[in-house]
């Protein structure tokens, strides 16, 4: 099964089915105002020339994705990282943070930040064994926002370019 990195934008089709189901999930875990909290920012703000969509695809298949957006002049905040709930535990939340963060700092970010809620500890871990740096007390039981942030440099190895 060949994968292969999709760079997108906010209203495609491939991407149509990764929102749908992150949707459902954040909803099915915070509520209602999840819905609200998904569309606080413009999907613009995830296109060129500050941000970007990816979707990683199983032959032909979005298994997986997420985007950023600009934060500040050196930082990108990452949104929307998901993977398929019959993709899951493959490594591939992983890869889409790799490509995702060698994206950004081709385009000039040298950080990147993101945030998590309290209520996806399977996230939070990634982020962790990712070398995010939490920006919590993480010896406190989550209540609130978790939010986490990397600094970027030119990848080592393998990325997987479009």
């Amino acid at each position: 099964m060949t994968l292969s990195v999709h760079w997108t934008s906010p209203d495609a089709p491939e991407v149509a089915e990764m929102m749908a189901e992150l949707l459902h999930e954040y909803v099915s875990r915070y509520g209602p105002a999840a819905r609200e909290r998904m569309e606080r920012f413009p999907d613009s703000s995830l296109t060129p020339p500050d941000g970007r969509l990816v979707v990683l695809l199983r032959d032909g298949v979005a298994v997986a994705g997420g985007a950023f957006r600009r934060l500040d002049e050196h930082t990108a905040e990452l949104k929307r990282i998901w993977t398929h709930s019959a993709h899951r535990r493959q490594g591939l939340a992983r890869r889409v943070l790799e490509v995702l963060e060698a994206e950004a700092f081709r385009l000039g970010y040298r950080r990147v930040f993101l945030t998590t809620g309290p209520r996806q500890p399977e996230a939070r871990g990634l982020y962790l064994a990712a070398g995010y740096t939490p920006l919590f007390d993480v010896t406190v039981p989550p209540s609130g926002p978790l939010p986490f942030e990397k600094r970027v440099a030119e990848p080592v190895g393998t990325v997987l370019h479009a």
